[in-house]
């Protein structure tokens, strides 16, 4: 999750405190869908889409993701699986596992390689819905498991962005991002203690971490996406031969 990516899918019961999903953090999901007149006056939706097509036609992260889903069975179509929606200004994405739908928070993202990095992170949380039978709603070791995988497999804990943040560190130190924003991404989406979180995490860490599906490798660059890209493409012709 940056800074929320999160799937306001998940959550969990604590005490008799009700839940709400993470759904604050989302308020137009709840809201009577706006026109589409309405929604082109406003200039952050219209850049947001536009950011949304760049990021699905050119970038590599994004189309690797979307052809495994394709091959999964599991088809995404811009119109009906994607939301460009005012959020709370904390997140800036997140999957919504009760609608198929990836909610891209026009508010928040500002620039194109935010987009990128946001939609690939929600494209692996889909690509996990898809594949599997995560539960969501009950199960936070699965939901730390897709964030896991979102935060290692999407560029999140790529070097430039955590120079940007400015954090360092040498050896370790991405398995140390990982970890980190997966549990910030849980305790953004879920009413659980840290330490719960953090059991979660390292409960399903190394079993998580190094399954690399759909890439076959970490991609650090927009180049280890394009050849990971590459090999997914050759992966499947080689398949259709046999």
């Amino acid at each position: 999750m940056e800074r929320g990516e999160a799937a306001p899918p998940a959550a969990e019961e604590k005490g008799e405190e009700e839940d709400d999903l993470g759904y604050r953090l989302f308020p137009d999901r709840n809201k009577k869908p706006q026109s589409f007149l309405v929604r082109s006056l406003f200039t952050f939706h219209n850049k947001c889409q536009l950011m949304l097509r760049m990021t699905l036609d050119t970038n590599p992260y994004a189309q690797l993701l979307l052809d495994a889903m394709k091959q999964s069975g599991c088809t995404v179509f811009n119109d009906r699986h994607f939301s460009c929606e005012n959020c709370d200004g904390c997140v800036s994405g997140g999957f919504d596992s009760a609608t198929s739908q990836i909610v891209l928070c026009q508010n928040n993202i500002r620039h194109q390689s935010h987009m990128n990095r946001v939609v690939t992170h929600e494209l692996i949380h889909a690509f996990d819905h898809c594949r599997a039978h995560v539960d969501w709603f009950k199960n936070v070791k699965h939901l730390a498991c897709s964030e896991i995988r979102a935060a290692n497999l999407s560029g999140d804990c790529t070097l430039m962005n955590e120079i940007a943040r400015f954090k360092f560190g040498l050896k370790g130190h991405h398995q140390t991002c990982v970890r980190d924003r997966a549990i910030r991404s849980i305790l953004a989406v879920r009413k659980v203690s840290k330490e719960t979180a953090e059991k979660a995490v390292d409960e399903v860490f190394d079993a998580c971490f190094n399954d690399l599906e759909p890439f076959g490798r970490i991609p650090h660059s927009k180049t280890d996406a394009k050849r990971a890209y590459r090999d997914f493409q050759n992966r499947d012709r080689y398949n259709a031969n046999l």
